[in-house]
């Protein structure tokens, strides 16, 4: 009788392990959307970024390059900047009067 006991308790015990090793599969069901292809991807299109005005995008464009953008300056301050810089960077007129509208708002 004792040896009936201790068969069934490894059969119990190999049961066990039996299922413990069997690894769990994921539920079958058809996936909600198809994979994209390679023909289906729309290349990115990136936004044009949003400037607050013409001088602050002559100013992202021209002047980020080296400098960041000031918290203000007095208008003879910026005045000068803006002459001084009109000369080494190729400010227009138009970039010029711009540029003075976003330093002196």
């Amino acid at each position: 009788m004792e040896r009936k006991m201790t068969m069934r308790l490894k059969q119990i015990f190999l049961a066990i392990a039996v299922v413990a090793a069997t690894p769990v599969l994921p539920q079958a069901t058809a996936p909600t959307t198809p994979p994209a292809t390679q023909a289906a991807k729309k290349p990115a299109v990136h936004a044009a970024p949003k400037y607050l005005s013409e001088g602050d995008r002559i100013f992202q464009q021209q002047c980020s390059r080296c400098h960041n953008a000031p918290e203000g300056f007095s208008t003879h301050i910026s005045g000068t900047i803006v002459m001084h810089m009109r000369a080494r960077a190729s400010f227009s007129k138009h970039d010029e009067e711009e540029l003075l509208r976003f330093l002196n708002p």
